[in-house]
């Protein structure tokens, strides 16, 4: 069973269904429905992870609030052992979606604790690990040289960074593995910035995904779901199948077939990750 710490943030979410993103003008819509959920890229990794066989320490900041007693009851379910700093409220967002995966999201509450101190619980948990996670927030900043100085391979999704964001180039620079999506470049920058890295895969929505490894180019098509149910998440997924895959022996081919078989069982669910059967 692979070993996986990873460091960033959660949090708690109301998610609002609309035909359609709002204009930028005075008006009234209608939700088609709403409801509260668990959130945050690394309680998605979590989740996915767990799912898929990892042995799974998050080191994360929940508040002490209502949303942060939700927060921790639906990680330790999934056989996540949590490591959390306090901070007085948790993090919340309040997500517009559409059908299409169009997504609006408004951040409500963040948590106030900005560097949280390293206890020993969990750099012993990095330390022990096969990959360590660390997801583009400045409490899990610290752990990219935390993990650097421990021998730990470092795995960062950067999100939509466009090749200049300052708050994203400690996580590029430090990531032994780099994902992200193609929301902040074009196709010819995006390809060009997978080359320079060397490590690097990056996730295009329905035209799958596209690696570079070595120098070498991959690419994978995104798996048909006959209905998707929920988009959160499914960049998640797609990371946790490639990363599981990688440390079992995956050759790259392999790795992106199994992240984007696992985006698909994520999109056919209304959660962060699928239910594990049974469940």
């Amino acid at each position: 069973m692979p070993k996986v710490f990873v460091a960033g943030p959660v949090s708690w979410n109301r998610l609002v269904k609309l035909d359609r993103l709002p204009e930028p003008r005075p008006h009234t819509v209608f939700a088609r429905g709403h409801r509260a959920v668990l959130g945050g890229t690394s309680a998605g990794k979590a989740l996915n992870l767990a799912y898929l066989g990892a042995e799974v320490t998050l080191r994360t900041v929940i508040g002490d609030d209502e949303e942060g007693r939700l927060i921790t009851e639906v990680l330790t379910a999934a056989g996540i052992e949590l490591i959390a700093e306090t901070a007085p409220a948790s993090e919340q967002h309040l997500n517009l979606m559409t059908p299409e995966g169009g997504r609006l999201s408004i951040y409500l509450e963040l948590p106030s604790l900005t560097a949280p101190e390293h206890d020993s619980r969990a750099l012993a948990a990095l330390a022990a690990a096969d990959a360590a996670v660390i997801d583009l927030a400045d409490p899990a900043r610290p752990f990219l040289a935390a993990a650097r100085e421990r021998g730990v391979p470092v795995w960062c999704d950067v999100h939509d960074y466009d090749g200049k964001s300052e708050f994203h180039q400690d996580f590029v620079d430090g990531a032994d593995f780099l994902f992200m999506n193609d929301d902040g470049m074009s196709e010819a920058e995006l390809l060009a910035f997978l080359r320079k890295h060397g490590q690097a895969v990056a996730t295009q929505g329905a035209k799958g995904a596209t690696a570079v490894v070595d120098g070498e180019t991959y690419h994978v098509d995104a798996v048909p779901v006959p209905e998707i149910v929920d988009t959160n998440g499914a960049g998640d997924a797609f990371f946790s199948g490639y990363l599981v895959a990688h440390l079992a022996g995956a050759d790259t081919p392999t790795a992106l077939r199994a992240g984007a078989e696992h985006a698909a069982r994520c999109l056919a669910s209304p959660d962060l990750a699928p239910a594990k059967p049974g469940d």
